[in-house]
């Protein structure tokens, strides 16, 4: 059975895919890079976005409740996204398929693609940033930490985490579009 150039390609992506993660994933072998990337893993499951959405309105008064909302808003429909095609395409997270990945953290679901971590990082990031400029270069660093973890910790391989971050870039430009 002969291969297509596309079948070939495809299979060197997923080849990738699984060597990076196995690269990265094997960091966890330092003392300190585990309890490092759980914390920002953990604190990118939420804590760290509800914080920032809480302490714009106090901060910055109507503004920042604006704000807030524009990000909770963009949060549901990044939510629906998420769920929708995670739920479609079942792909099982890497330490389920290779047994030399180790997961560094608990798995909030099933299924490895897309990072909803990273998603909701890049869309809450590009959302904040578009009313705060001056939080970018905490946003993105935090939101590539957030991305990188998810590698790390053996959550997701990297095409899981780009698409994710391409599907919340996408998701907040809809929303920045339609707040004009």
């Amino acid at each position: 059975m002969k291969i297509t150039r596309r079948q070939a390609a495809m299979n060197q992506v997923i080849r990738w895919d699984r060597e990076i993660t196995l690269l990265m994933n094997r960091t966890l072998r330092w003392r300190t890079v585990c309890p490092v990337f759980r914390v920002i893993s953990h604190l990118g499951d939420g804590k760290f976005w509800y914080a920032l959405m809480a302490a714009m309105p106090v901060i910055h008064g109507s503004y920042g409740i604006r704000a807030a909302l524009h990000m909770g808003l963009t949060a549901l429909v990044t939510l629906v996204v998420y769920k929708s095609v995670k739920g479609v395409t079942q792909r099982p997270r890497p330490g389920a398929v290779h047994a030399a990945i180790r997961q560094g953290t608990s798995a909030l679901d099933e299924y490895s693609f897309p990072s909803g971590h990273t998603m909701h990082a890049v869309s809450f990031s590009m959302i904040a940033v578009s009313w705060f400029p001056a939080l970018s270069p905490l946003l993105v660093t935090f939101t590539l930490l957030v991305a990188m973890s998810r590698m790390v910790l053996g959550l997701h391989y990297p095409t899981d985490v780009l698409l994710g971050a391409l599907f919340g870039l996408l998701v907040s430009e809809l929303s920045l579009m339609m707040v004009g």
